[in-house]
């Protein structure tokens, strides 16, 4: 099997080295190694300049993440694809275990492993909870981590790139999508990824503008949104408003008020099980 890792990248010249030797010390497979590189003005172009084995890149201006990593796929053809963004890596013999299991279970069209949130010195601080694939369960929670999941070229022939309207929760919206659509995904319990986690990244940074993404995503692929998702988004626009403030019945009562906008919003009514929830959230 011929693997292909595909690298979005803009400004990680900080890490974007330390995610290409985690592929290239890869093994147990033909690898190829395509970054697409937004027009950085870091040290991006002069990391990938030097870095040996060199990896093929380009770097140019892109209508974003989701832009690079469709490009990326675009250019490749390996029978399985990974995606690892600039600041992320994978652990060793993580592409050898992926493509083993590949070989054993035809029918799996994508594979997703175990992962750990690093820090900015790539030490692990937390595992990433995933578990056993269950389409309804993903609905409340992402249990998948990105950089720990691979997929066969044939789910792209079939199902299209990613949706590149998205900014924060493509990759969420992606294994959705193909969820819905009936594509067989399988958990590979094996530690392959280590998946960045510090202020200054993307989702962190922009919570409340990610839950809106998340609502209108699944607004737009399941016609309403989860009791969950609204509440994380409630939760969002309290905590930004009052990121000082303690967690009082008052602090509970407004996330509640948010949450039921938010469901007339996306969900255009309030259901049972809503009304019920805010209760219970107030009096605990």
């Amino acid at each position: 099997m011929k693997v292909s890792v595909v690298t979005p990248s803009y400004n990680q010249g900080q890490f974007i080295e330390r995610t290409l030797q985690s592929v290239a010390s890869q093994t147990g497979a033909e690898i190829e190694h395509v970054v697409f590189d937004g027009g950085s003005n870091d040290s991006t172009v002069s990391v990938l300049e030097a870095f040996k084995p060199p990896v093929r890149w380009v770097s140019k201006k892109d209508k974003g993440q989701t832009d690079a990593v469709n490009q990326g796929i675009a250019a490749t053809d390996g029978e399985i694809i990974g995606w690892l963004n600039s600041d992320d890596v994978y652990y060793p013999s993580a592409i050898a275990k992926v493509v083993a299991f590949f070989e054993q279970h035809h029918d799996v069209d994508v594979v997703y492993g175990l992962a750990d949130h690093i820090d900015l010195e790539d030490h692990a601080f937390e595992e990433y909870p995933a578990e056993e694939w269950d389409l309804e369960r993903l609905k409340e929670t992402c249990f998948i981590c990105q950089p720990a999941l691979f997929f066969r070229r044939r789910v792209v022939e079939q199902h299209g790139l990613l949706d590149e309207s998205l900014n924060y929760c493509m990759d969420y919206g992606y294994w959705l999508r193909l969820g819905k659509a009936g594509v067989k995904f399988a958990l590979l319990r094996e530690k392959l990824a280590g998946s960045r986690l510090y202020a200054d990244n993307k989702t962190l940074g922009a919570r409340v503008k990610v839950h809106a993404e998340i609502n209108d995503m699944f607004r737009r692929l399941f016609g309403n949104v989860p009791d969950r998702w609204l509440f994380n988004y409630a939760h969002a626009v309290v905590e930004q408003g009052e990121a000082t403030q303690p967690r009082t019945k008052s602090f509970a009562a407004r996330v509640g008020v948010v949450a039921l906008k938010a469901s007339l919003r996306w969900n255009r009514s309030i259901s049972i099980g809503m009304m019920k929830s805010i209760f219970q959230w107030i009096r605990g």
